[in-house]
């Protein structure tokens, strides 16, 4: 969906690029966080796939379509962008603010209703209850909620999220990384993620390119990247919890064997749960087992189960 070629920019007076020769591809419907230190190229890149800024050299393809080929305000018309600001226009309504792509592209007054309600609805927000308030009135994780909205409104095949949960305090972040993740997966959409965060980065992403100095130095799936760092950067970037984080990218329910010999009284967690949340529990409970809920009924989860989980795993 997305083709990065040999992408450069240096900016006026610096000595070294902001980005220096970008490659990578990023397929239908993955999400590609893009992340690294401060100043590593991570926010020019993404604001180069919409020509926001443009590149000194190399390529952006689109779905095949070369970017410098298509007019920029179409091009950003086409792209879904999401920013931590939100961005939210204070004299307009929620809907009007929603509203604001497909009344550029000329949709009709009652195609453009039936979007909004809609789109409010996804986002959990009630159409009736919010569609005619303004900004002001909103919480921060509601003004995210509605930015998103608006990114969705013209349903682009491509969406650019640069930090979006990164001002919200952390219980609302978390939670609006599950429902935006679970959004994102059921509209299919190609997306490119920027964030500071490594455990964000390894939540939210289908692959995760770190970024030094304007360089890439890997571009993988966060198991991948979480089992066999490139090198000593990586390594040390992702932290000394390298096996915690491994853990919880695996869910519980696929080491579970048939519930058998448990002890009554064992802890239970949903079939939600990673290999993570599991360890907790049973550390926590100083128990050796734990009950799994399935489609099927329940299943047990051991310690030995999750040490072989994460042994398998290294190989």
């Amino acid at each position: 969906m997305i083709e990065i070629k040999h992408l450069g920019k240096r900016f006026p007076g610096t000595g070294a690029p902001a980005v220096d020769d970008l490659t990578l591809a990023i397929g239908d419907g993955e999400i590609c966080v893009l992340i690294g230190p401060s100043g590593c190229g991570k926010t020019t890149t993404m604001r180069m796939i919409n020509r926001m800024i443009e590149p000194d050299g190399g390529t952006v393809r689109i779905a095949g379509r070369d970017v410098t080929r298509i007019d920029p305000v179409q091009l950003r018309r086409s792209v879904g962008y999401v920013i931590q600001q939100v961005g939210l226009f204070p004299h307009m309504t929620i809907a009007e603010n929603i509203a604001t792509v497909p009344h550029l592209l000329g949709w009709d007054a009652g195609r453009i209703a039936r979007r909004v309600d809609e789109l409010l609805a996804r986002v959990d927000m009630d159409p009736a209850r919010y569609r005619d308030r303004y900004p002001r009135e909103l919480s921060g994780g509601q003004k995210q909620r509605v930015g998103v909205a608006r990114a969705l409104a013209a349903d682009p095949p491509v969406m650019l999220m640069d930090e979006p949960f990164g001002a919200l305090d952390p219980i609302t972040r978390a939670s609006l990384q599950d429902e935006f993740l679970r959004l994102l997966y059921e509209l299919r959409k190609t997306i490119v993620f920027v964030t500071h965060d490594i455990d964000e980065a390894l939540k939210m992403g289908t692959r995760i390119a770190i970024m030094r100095a304007g360089r890439l130095v890997q571009f993988d799936r966060p198991e991948t990247i979480l089992a066999h760092p490139a090198d000593s950067f990586v390594e040390a970037f992702v932290g000394g919890d390298r096996a915690l984080k491994r853990l919880a990218l695996m869910p519980a329910i696929d080491h579970a064997t048939d519930a058998r010999d448990v002890a009554p009284g064992a802890p239970r967690l949903p079939a939600t749960a990673s290999l993570r949340d599991a360890l907790s529990t049973l550390l926590a409970t100083d128990r050796d087992a734990a009950l799994v809920d399935t489609d099927r009924g329940e299943a047990t989860i051991t310690l030995g189960a999750i040490r072989d989980a994460l042994n398998g795993a290294r190989h």
